[in-house]
This record gives structure tokens, sequence and C-alpha cells, in this order.
């Protein structure tokens, strides 16, 4: 053999960690909430933007927030990815769509799965709503929520995406 042969280019190397999460504060309101079916979100004193999931701080200017806004399940699509390539380990086979939706009531998105549609024929400022999971199944966790899917609404025009009040877009 020669020594181009011999040589190892790249290996597999299962790990498997365990480790702890302290979420905090704010997250633990957040999925103290979630496990009731209710998403919440943070008001910023400074800029008002609200945002969901709630960080304590607002990640537009920074400020110290702690009040609680109850949002809508229904969202916009902001920006989207139809995920081709399947990832390691994710049990989620491609292809798939994830996307940054903002919740009505807020203005700054989070990421979430699109289902039940037609990939292509999905479009930033189309309307969606979550898929929940039955009621019995719900932790302190945001797959509580399946997946969003689309919804008879008007799209959204660019310009009002993060504006939408709690009420929607006719609301």
């Amino acid at each position: 053999m020669s020594e181009e042969q011999d040589m190892i280019t790249d290996i597999e190397v299962p790990i498997n960690l365990k480790y702890n999460f302290t979420a905090g504060a704010a997250a633990t309101r957040f999925l103290t909430q979630v496990k009731k079916g209710v998403l919440t979100g943070q008001r910023c004193p400074e800029c008002a933007q609200v945002y969901i999931p709630p960080r304590g701080s607002c990640p537009a200017c920074g400020c110290a927030t702690e009040e609680e806004v109850e949002l809508a399940d229904k969202a916009t699509v902001q920006s989207f990815t139809i995920v081709s390539i399947p990832i390691p380990n994710n049990p989620i086979q491609p292809p798939y769509i994830i996307a940054n939706l903002v919740a009505d009531g807020a203005n700054i998105s989070f990421l979430h799965l699109i289902s039940e549609c037609v990939n292509e024929d999905v479009h930033i400022g189309q309307r969606v709503q979550a898929e929940w999971k039955p009621e019995e199944e719900w932790t302190h966790a945001m797959d509580n929520i399946r997946y969003f899917k689309p919804i008879d609404e008007p799209t959204v025009p660019v310009d009002m995406i993060g504006k939408l009040p709690v009420t929607g877009l006719e609301g």
C-alpha cells in the first residue's frame, strides 16, 4: 500500500451527552404558559417590540423586559427555507419547511415548522396557524405545537409583517 492509501481523512464517533438546562425566569414563565396552550411574549419598555419566546431582555435594544403579552397562535411567514438535505439524527425527513414566523401581536419572529401544504406554495406574508398536539401530550416545550399550517386568510403585505395586532390582519 502506498502512503496515500493509508491516510485516514475522517471518522464517525457517536457521542452521547447528558446535560441539565436551567431555563431562567423568562423562559420558565413562557414554558409554563406553553404547557397550558398559551403563547406569551414580552414587550420591551423602551422600543415596545413584542417578541416570542421571551428572554428577559429585548433582542433589539437590550433593555430588561418583564411585561408579559398573550399572543395568538396565528402567525405570518416572514421568511422560510425548504430543507432538502437530511440532517444526521434529525427525525424529520426532508423535504420540509422551516420558517421565521411572526405571531399576531408580536414584532420579532421565531422558528417553527410549516406543514400540511405544498412546499412550493409557501410564500412570504402567508398566514399560518398552530397545529397543537392533543392536550394530554403537552409538556413544557414548544413542540406542543407540531407545526404551523396555512390558513385561508389574505397574504400580509411585507411592510405589515410584524405589525399585526393580536387579533390578526382583519382584527
